[in-house]
């Protein structure tokens, strides 16, 4: 997603139901605990708050994956440091980087892009939309966020059912020959 884009109301609604169903399924597996630590209505809405935050670089489907994970391997209630690691690792069950993969791998790509080896094309088409130059910038601090935003948009539109597959090679990215003639032309006009 890039700067001042929004998200459609669509994804928007099946984040919240997600941050909701995590903080039910939560309720419901460690109620003890989880009335300890969100005990009352405004440290559960401060808590959903901070968690949402937190866990938006990832889609609805890795935050209702990693919350079954989280369930199934803790004994209490787990953390929010816990529940980002499995959305990370939920990420592989899609078959695909994690946004931070998937950022250095861009950044380590050379051209011509369509013939690098990617580990999925839609890494390809996320540099793509960013820009491989203010990827390999250095001075660029929010190139990440930028990144994982439009990462994670290009994710839940495959999971929508779009087709990334590496496209044929623009003529932009495509190196041309040399005119060896206009060459030496410019070398005599400039004494080279």
């Amino acid at each position: 997603m890039t700067p001042g884009q929004k998200i459609s109301s669509s994804e928007r609604k099946s984040f919240i139901e997600a941050i909701d169903n995590l903080f039910l399924k939560l309720e419901l597996s460690y109620h003890y605990q989880f009335y300890k630590v969100f005990g009352n209505d405004h440290r559960l809405t401060e808590a959903k708050k901070i968690w949402a935050e937190s866990l938006k670089k990832y889609p609805a489907e890795c935050i209702n994956t990693a919350v079954e994970t989280v369930i199934q391997s803790n004994d209490y209630l787990p953390t929010l440091t816990e529940v980002l690691k499995a959305c990370s690792g939920s990420m592989g069950a899609i078959n695909i980087p994690t946004p931070e993969e998937a950022f250095i791998e861009a950044q380590k790509s050379s051209p011509p892009r369509q013939k690098y080896p990617w580990t999925h094309p839609i890494i390809y088409w996320t540099g793509r939309e960013v820009g491989w130059e203010l990827i390999n910038s250095p001075n660029n601090r929010n190139t990440f966020h930028t990144f994982s935003k439009t990462y994670m948009r290009l994710i839940n539109e495959m999971k929508r059912g779009r087709k990334f597959n590496l496209a044929p090679e623009d003529a932009s990215d495509a190196m041309e020959p040399i005119d060896i003639k206009l060459l030496e032309r410019l070398r005599k006009k400039h004494d080279l």
